[in-house]
């Protein structure tokens, strides 16, 4: 895109960090954390309360090192929490009543993602059990990719409620 994608705004001016910080709060998701990295204080101006912003130092590694940020933080921030919901910046057609369906099977051994039309998509669902596997396993651009492609993962049809379109080129905007 040539930017943080959590700079870019919609078509009425609402940055995409802050759309999908609100899409988390809506969904009674607590705490959320923002993962940034590059140009981190411009991306930080833009997430609102109630979310914690977290820096990746070494967000240069793909989105495996936001992955890990993200989960090292709620290990350390959120010691009650039974399972992480795993959302991206760059799916801006993601719901809340799609992040809602997911929270519903939220337990510390779970494994789900969101599936539009019988692919999986995101967000994803990492229960407690599994997140010191994800932050080892996890590298490059591939995210938890490899770690959840080995297991069973319970897939959550949303294409009805949300799209799970990512978009990664300026095309993509519209």
């Amino acid at each position: 895109m040539g930017i943080p994608k959590g700079l870019l705004r919609t078509a009425d001016g609402t940055p995409w960090v802050s759309r999908a910080v609100a899409v988390l709060a809506v969904a009674g998701c607590a705490p959320i954390f923002v993962v940034t990295g590059a140009r981190s204080e411009h991306v930080q101006a833009l997430v609102p309360p109630p979310a914690e912003v977290v820096l990746a130092p070494d967000w240069s590694e793909g989105m495996s090192a936001s992955l890990r940020g993200g989960l090292r933080a709620a290990q350390e921030r959120a010691p009650k929490a039974v399972a992480a919901i795993i959302t991206l910046v760059d799916t801006p057609g993601v719901t809340a009543q799609a992040v809602a369906r997911l929270q519903r099977l939220a337990a510390p051994q779970a494994l789900a993602r969101a599936a539009y039309h019988g692919v999986p998509g995101h967000p994803v669902l990492i229960g407690r059990d599994h997140w010191a596997a994800v932050i080892e396993s996890a590298s490059g651009d591939a995210g938890a990719r490899t770690y959840l492609a080995a297991r069973d993962v319970v897939l959550v049809e949303s294409a009805d409620i949300a799209s799970g379109e990512d978009i990664d080129t300026p095309e993509g905007l519209g």
